[in-house]
């Protein structure tokens, strides 16, 4: 059995529904029931007498993109972990590409984070080689750029208050810097936060990095140990838009593809493409006069 929910276009969503349903039926997907949730009339569920998720999410992104939806394999509960990339998911920017532009070398990194977020390139050489282009650059670009540049994503404090205000442990865990993810994730609401260490050395950069590479395989690793701390059958849910972000993905109960590169969402079970963060607590079915306002 899998459950999809699933929010797309209103307006067209009664004849989508109908080819959609014809597509599941030729792909040997049974679909047992279709309903609105009561709750929230943007919201469709699907159940389904079928385990092959991946030919679930394919049709649904066929008929109903863009759409933000959710797949899972029992019935869908608010997370006890939600653990989430910071670049381009929780923030709108990706912040090693703006701090480059304080040393007039966006174009060049932002060539190399493009590639390294589609898995063309191996993460750690690519974040290494990135650092050692800002060698020389004053610290105080990083408050600057702080200042200038980053903003949340739309939705991503109420998202994250909401989920905590349900008992959930949230975790902002990044390929980013402590610099930028510090404040980042007190600004949204985290309660802990994973990430790499820029070395600074008499006020300037020096191009290196201090301690562990935060990298996909720590990602997941994070993700694994918060929900063991809670113990058998803790249901845990991941965000993220890229390569460095499959694994983490892929291990959760829910990985969340938001506005993500190709290889990023196919290792997810739910994605988001349509509308902004507080999607994900529609697909959870969370009211929205439990919502934590901010």
């Amino acid at each position: 059995m899998l459950i999809a929910r699933l929010i797309a276009d209103p307006a067209t969503l009664e004849t989508r529904l109908d080819t959609a349903s014809k597509a599941l039926a030729e792909s040997g997907l049974t679909l047992a029931h279709a309903q609105m949730l009561d709750f929230c009339g943007d919201v469709l569920q699907l159940e389904l007498i079928s385990d092959d998720a991946d030919a679930l999410r394919s049709i649904l992104i066929e008929h109903f993109g863009p759409c933000d939806a959710l797949i899972a394999r029992d019935e869908i509960r608010v997370p006890n972990v939600f653990v989430s990339d910071m670049d381009s998911t929780m923030i709108g920017q990706e912040c090693i590409d703006e701090l480059a532009d304080y040393a007039n070398i966006k174009p060049q990194i932002a060539a190399i984070t493009e590639r390294a977020m589609q898995g063309e390139l191996d993460f750690e050489s690519a974040l290494r080689e990135r650092v050692g282009l800002l060698a020389g650059l004053d610290e105080g670009a990083i408050d600057q750029c702080l200042s200038e540049r980053i903003r949340p994503n739309t939705g991503a404090r109420v998202l994250v208050e909401t989920l905590k205000s349900h008992g959930c442990r949230t975790v902002l865990v990044t390929g980013g810097f402590h610099h930028f993810a510090d404040p980042v994730a007190e600004a949204i609401g985290f309660e802990r936060v994973v990430g790499n260490r820029l070395e600074v050395a008499g006020g300037k950069l020096t191009g290196g990095l201090v301690g562990e590479i935060t990298d996909s395989s720590v990602k997941r690793r994070v993700l694994e140990e918060e929900a063991a701390k809670l113990g058998e059958g803790a249901v845990t849910m991941a965000a993220g838009d890229g390569a460095n972000d499959i694994p983490m993905l892929a291990a959760s109960t829910y990985g969340v593809a938001y506005y993500a590169k190709p290889r990023a969402r196919d290792a997810a079970n739910g994605w988001i493409d349509r509308g902004d963060l507080t999607a994900l607590l529609k697909l959870l079915e969370i009211r929205e006069e439990e919502w934590v306002a901010v």
